[in-house]
């Protein structure tokens, strides 16, 4: 196993020491490694949506460039109302 040497915020360090007091972990080393699991996750998470998000992208993309889309005036527009329609049939 690797060893390595960090540095935390008294506000960092403050916290590990409560969470080893109330026993969720053994020692700080097992809490590091918890916390750096969850950064993974969070990371592998983010990067699933940004794939997710770009699939929508390209069609858009797409339809733009198949000039497959719908001018909408401002003065005609209330954009806020307009968009959460669109939110909303996206749920149904």
């Amino acid at each position: 196993m690797t060893t390595r040497n960090i540095s935390l915020t008294p506000e960092q360090d403050a916290f590990i020491d409560e969470t080893l007091k109330a026993g969720a972990y053994r020692d700080a080393n097992e809490a590091i490694r918890d916390a750096v699991r969850a950064l993974q996750q969070r990371r592998a998470e983010d990067a699933l949506k940004l794939d997710r998000l770009r699939v929508p992208i390209r069609q858009s993309v797409a339809a733009l460039d198949r000039d497959d889309y719908t001018d909408v005036a401002d003065e005609d527009l209330d954009l806020d109302s307009y968009l959460g329609d669109l939110g909303a049939s996206d749920r149904r």
